[in-house]
């Protein structure tokens, strides 16, 4: 927990359990005290325990100043339902006005508190306290997370002296701004991330176009709807996408669907059946669409482990309306339902593509492609695979050349679909990358003519994709989406290579179909310099890059730049790229410069699976 409550160099405020701080709490004016765990020393920087409760204390008699403001942020760490005893700290006006919904700010550490401020004439009756750190991210109203730059973060908060209950002058807030202000210790305590899923929009007869939409929702019950963590989910679901999504995707539920009023609990029976009670508006969607919408709420709620659902069963005003079981909803599978990738590809020492069979366990006999990549007269220096396994494309050794080929049939040598025009390799093609629509990407690094290029079906004519957002940076890298909607791109600029996720907007179809790559955010702030980039499932990626002077690590990250619990995974040396598939069963892959392609399996060490070779891959 965040508790490093600076006080002007006095030291900190120390939580312990509450059998033995109670009276020292109390005494303190603490705004929040812990009621589980061991009794230990917290530090802001500590890891937050999401097993801790915490619980709100209200300001004492006579509480000075600085006190309410301690008081204050501490009980904003807490679970206090419908923060009631949070806004003792404030004046009548303040409590009413307070919106701790709208928001949250994300501080590095716990919000220092610098004054007070003495106001002239008025110094008797009204103070001023702010509230200082480093901000580090923001969650928006959807509970949409987005990281920043660490900026400096400076707010206000206004005391004055207001006449209690009893007839007694009492120092509260009357000036604060709306949302939290929470450190990350206490921010990664309190919350969690969570999927909930949509449609990619223009693809209502696709059902392997689900989309994942992270955001972050309270861990036990939410303090101001009093929802547990399951509700919260689906509550988010019903309400659509978040505004960076939602120009790419749709949902199934008919506009206005929301949970009936009261809700506040969601849990499967002794069937493992999930019942969710709907408004009236749910009525007006017909069976086909009742089955999409249960899918969404099945995917969405099963990567909570307090919710193991079998089946879904939406019931509108008058009755039930459809089920679905969770066999049944893979069929809207971004993957198709499909058993994952059967095979991992790479490049050998001489140029030509192979084929590791079995990736499950990524130790099969390697083997030539069929067809020119595998047996070619041209050297191939990075490939790409289609997720069908049909097809692969291949930039040549010096960069310089793109190849599609059949992987199911021999065929002749074809001429290249993309030729760079750049005098050195380094500023050619990238590597390519296939999306879940079976469409082809490959960024031209050429210093005159930088482009992003598709190509439809992997054949045709090069279309050039325009994208918003880069301000002078060069696309070094990409990597799409196995739903086709977001991209990730590793961009140059300043001497810093950075990670920032794209949305793919589509207008239009057929061969008037327009392609754009739109608002980009970066992913991995915290990194200055990303060296590669790989999807590891729906909503997460893996990372190897450095922080500012730092050594080179690989860590997951979310696709909205927040960092996985999964965290920096064991280290490895001189990765030059990563490979990792949807299914986290399946190994992670990496290139190094000294050790050849190496693999990690869940819960094991980095082992080497080739000693020569490179630009492992899974297909896409």
């Amino acid at each position: 927990m965040d508790t490093d409550r600076r006080r002007g160099g006095r030291g900190r405020a120390v939580r312990v359990s509450a059998l033995l701080a109670c009276g020292a709490v109390v005494l303190a004016g603490c705004g929040a005290m812990p009621v589980t765990g061991d009794v230990k020393a917290v530090d802001a920087s500590q890891p937050g325990d999401s097993q801790v409760q915490v619980y709100a204390v209200p300001p004492r008699e006579g509480a000075a100043p600085i006190e309410v403001v301690d008081g204050f942020l501490e009980s904003m760490t807490s679970d206090d339902p419908d923060f009631r005893t949070t806004r003792k700290y404030l004046t009548a006006q303040a409590a009413r006005a307070w919106q701790p919904g709208e928001g949250t700010t994300v501080l590095s550490k716990a919000p220092n508190r610098n004054g007070p401020t003495i106001h002239g004439k008025e110094r008797a009756s009204e103070t001023t306290y702010t509230l200082t750190g480093e901000q580090v991210a923001a969650v928006d109203a959807q509970s949409s997370y987005r990281p920043l730059a660490p900026s400096e973060y400076s707010q206000m908060l206004h005391l004055v002296q207001e006449r209690g209950a009893d007839g007694k002058q009492e120092w509260r807030i009357d000036i604060v701004p709306d949302g939290l202000v929470l450190g990350q210790s206490d921010f990664k305590r309190l919350y969690r991330s969570v999927n909930k899923y949509y449609f990619a929009a223009g693809r209502a007869d696709d059902r392997s176009a689900l989309v994942a939409d992270p955001v972050y929702v309270r861990n036990r019950t939410d303090p101001v709807t009093r929802m547990d963590t399951a509700t919260q989910t689906v509550r988010t679901l019903l309400e659509g996408p978040s505004n960076w999504l939602r120009p790419v995707v749709d949902s199934r539920f008919p506009a206005g669907t929301a949970l009936k009023r009261g809700v506040t609990s969601l849990a499967p029976d002794d069937q493992n059946v999930l019942k969710v009670p709907l408004n009236k508006r749910a009525d007006k969607a017909g069976q086909g669409a009742c089955r999409m919408m249960a899918a969404q709420v099945l995917f969405t709620l099963r990567d909570l482990t307090s919710a193991r659902v079998g089946q879904v069963e939406l019931q509108g005003g008058q009755g039930p309306l459809c089920s679905l079981g969770a066999d049944e909803a893979e069929e809207f599978a971004s993957d198709n339902g499909s058993e994952g990738p059967d095979s991992q590809y790479f490049v050998d020492e001489k140029g030509h593509v192979q084929r590791i069979p079995g990736s499950s366990k990524g130790s099969g006999e390697p083997e030539p492609v069929i067809g020119p990549l595998g047996s070619g007269t041209v050297a191939m220096g990075a490939v790409g695979v289609a997720r069908d396994e049909e097809q692969a494309a291949a930039v040549s050794a010096n960069r310089q050349h793109l190849y599609v080929s059949s992987l199911t049939e021999e065929s002749e040598p074809a001429d290249p679909v993309v030729t760079s025009r750049a005098e050195r390799s380094a500023d050619r093609l990238s590597a390519p990358s296939w999306d879940g629509r079976g469409d082809l990407w490959v960024a031209d690094r050429d210093p005159a003519n930088p482009r992003l290029l598709r190509l439809v079906g992997g054949a045709g004519e090069p279309q050039e994709v325009p994208v918003s957002g880069l301000d002078g940076g060069r696309i070094e890298g990409l990597r799409m989406s196995a739903d086709g909607v977001r991209v990730a791109l590793r961009v140059s600029k300043d001497g810093h290579t950075t990670l920032h996720i794209g949305r793919v907007e589509r207008h239009g179809s057929g061969e008037d179909e327009q392609v754009s790559v739109e608002d980009l955010r970066q992913a991995a702030p915290q990194l200055a310099d990303v060296t590669a980039v790989s999807w590891s499932g729906r909503s997460r990626l893996v990372v190897v890059g450095k922080e500012e002077g730092g050594v080179q690590q690989v860590r997951y990250v979310q696709a909205d730049g927040s960092t996985s619990s999964s965290g920096v995974l064991p280290g490895v040396n001189q990765v030059t790229t990563i490979a990792a598939a949807d299914d986290d069963q399946l190994p992670l892959m990496a290139d190094t410069e000294g050790d050849g392609i190496v693999k990690l399996s869940p819960g094991d060490n980095w082992q080497t699976v080739l000693k020569k070779g490179s630009s492992l891959v899974y297909p896409g």
